[in-house]
């Protein structure tokens, strides 16, 4: 926290360079508000954190160390007019303000709070947010990322250049040298795996290899540099009493095993060499063998095979060590449940969207770990960012397995394998519909198993007539349905038409004289689309009773008993 005098300094030079530039307004890294509010001089609580990423991303697309936010000044006339924001007190909804900004800021980032009052008067009390320049990847709020303008705030993922720059922008912490590592820190068995593996992947120069000594190898591997031990090399190949030398970072994968009722029932963490830590999780993993019970399906795959595809878990376990942000100082997580791999790494998604991965034939040009990610595409360990994940989505639909379920929320990368066959016509829509994209499977995915669409996403799926329902409650198109037999499963979802459900209502009061709304309910809830919830059931059986009551065919007598009229 700055004195009092460094806050006006402060405060009067923002000031002055927001005057000099006054035919353009504010900078980009500058921003002036007066009030928490709705009017136009103002600002919501929640733009405040969308300011937060703008003015971080923008800070560092200008080449500055940091963006500030200003609440209390006027925009345009700059003069100081003072602000109704008290961070100290401050609270949205139950949590204190100040920590809901920083837990929702992705990935997290320093930013400083100046809090004075102007000159000496409460009337113009002044707050400075000091925000900290984005570095090696863009900042985001509550998961969207912003940036400044000119004077106007937009979401930075239509400008790829400028999130380009913002990769860029922060040296490769896998490529810094480690201060009094020799090869000495590094694994002999680890390096031994190493030759092996490059010997794999460069069959031609596998003879020259083995004339290499470790220093050469170990430069041609792109693990050191010009023979100098890197975070690179400690990781891969590092012995694991050497994970102190690349401190605070964590270079660790923990494995859970849990049972079908969710408990933890075995564990393990292992550590550096990380080449050889992948290689023990792989084999902890019980992969057992899958049979299709369906006999429809027999024909078209094995009739037995692996749960999961060998090429996938490998996969996904070192694309987690290749983009893990390391800087977070947090371990590489592998769950094994009863029916399911859950891979997680922290870091935001790079590629930004599955989406991208899966429209786009070209490699992903930004990387967290440059060099980290280099050396194991040199070892053969991971394809480029892109290609192996493609690679993976067609090895589950080949399998009709759903597609792999990617989580790219708060600040970390989840990914879901699911290794059995969830909804069997949406299976048998695989084997039918050849024309299919990934991305239209992928999307397809969800809907079986119940994962958000966007809006955008569900409007393309109605275009093509292959959903329908509410948001919230999508099923298989009845297209689909007649394709994949799930006729049944179609009218289940579908539901009948509304004087279906009108006419049981009245021929049950014609038999029974009365009834209360429970027994009403009973009568009906069963028969209604399995796609509502129970709450929504309940509504529209409401909305029935109305409609009749409204229609004059029934009343609401003594002790709320429905009757005829």
């Amino acid at each position: 926290m700055r004195t009092l005098e460094d806050q006006h300094r402060l405060l009067d030079e923002l000031l002055s360079m927001a005057r000099q530039r006054k035919s353009a307004g504010e900078t980009e890294w500058m921003e002036f508000k007066t009030n928490i509010g709705e009017s136009h001089r103002s600002i919501t609580y929640e733009g405040v954190g969308n300011y937060i990423s703008g003015l971080a991303n923008s800070a560092c697309l200008k080449y500055k160390s940091h963006g500030y936010l200003v609440l209390g000044v006027e925009d345009g006339s700059w003069k100081v007019v003072g602000t109704n924001l008290r961070m100290p007190s401050t609270k949205y909804g139950n949590q204190d303000y100040e920590l809901w900004l920083r837990k929702n800021c992705s990935p997290i980032i320093p930013f400083d709070i100046e809090e004075f009052d102007y000159n000496g008067d409460s009337n113009l009390h002044v707050v400075i947010f000091e925000i900290q320049a984005a570095a090696g990847e863009p900042v985001n709020f509550k998961g969207i990322s912003y940036v400044r303008i000119g004077s106007n705030l937009t979401k930075l993922k239509d400008f790829p250049d400028y999130i380009r720059q913002i990769y860029l922008s922060q040296k490769d912490w896998s490529a810094e040298i480690v201060d009094g590592a020799t090869l000495d820190d590094l694994d002999p068995e680890a390096i031994l795996k190493a030759r092996e593996l490059y010997a794999t992947k460069h069959e031609k120069l596998a003879e020259e290899m083995n004339t290499w000594d470790d220093e050469t190898f170990l430069n041609k591997a792109k693990i050191t540099l010009k023979g100098k031990i890197t975070n690179t090399a400690v990781l891969l190949l590092g012995r694991s009493e050497s994970e102190y030398l690349i401190s605070p970072a964590v270079a660790r994968i923990r494995w859970i095993y849990k049972d079908s009722t969710g408990n933890e029932r075995d564990f393990s963490i292992e550590t550096c060499p990380l080449i050889l830590a992948a290689e023990k999780v792989y084999h902890k993993i019980r992969n057992f063998k899958y049979r299709y019970m369906n006999p429809t399906l027999l024909s078209l795959v094995p009739e037995e095979l692996d749960t999961y595809d060998p090429f996938i878990i490998r996969e996904a376990l070192n694309n987690a060590i290749a983009h893990q942000n390391y800087r977070c100082n947090g371990m590489i997580n592998v769950v094994e449940e009863e029916d399911r791999l859950i891979f997680s790494n922290l870091g935001s998604f790079i590629p930004n969207s599955i989406r991208s991965v899966l429209e786009n034939d070209a490699p992903e040009e930004n990387y967290r770990n440059k060099m980290l990610a280099n050396a194991m595409v040199e070892l053969g360990q991971v394809d480029t960012i892109g290609s192996g994940i493609r690679r993976m989505f067609n090895k589950q639909r080949d399998r009709l397995f759903p597609m792999p379920d990617y989580d790219i929320s708060e600040n970390r990368v989840k990914v879901t394998i699911i290794g059995k066959v969830v909804d069997i016509d949406y299976a048998m829509l695989l084997t039918r519909d050849k024309s299919l994209s990934l991305l239209e499977i992928e999307m397809l995915s969800r809907v079986q198993l119940h994962r958000p669409l966007s809006n955008d996403e569900i409007a393309y799926l109605r275009k093509r007539k292959l959903v329908e329902g509410r948001k919230n409650a999508l099923y298989f198109a009845k297209s689909v349905a007649k394709a994949t037999g799930q006729k049944a499963e179609y009218t289940r979802n579908k539901g009948f038409d509304d004087n279906y459900y009108k006419d049981l209502i009245i021929k049950a009061l014609e038999q029974h004289g009365k009834m209360t709304r429970p027994e009403i309910n009973d009568l009906l809830l069963s028969k209604l689309p399995d796609a509502l919830t129970e709450q929504q059931k309940l509504s529209k059986i409401g909305n029935l009773l109305t409609t009749l009551r409204k229609g004059g065919r029934i009343v609401s007598g003594k002790n709320k008993k429905w009757m005829l009229k």
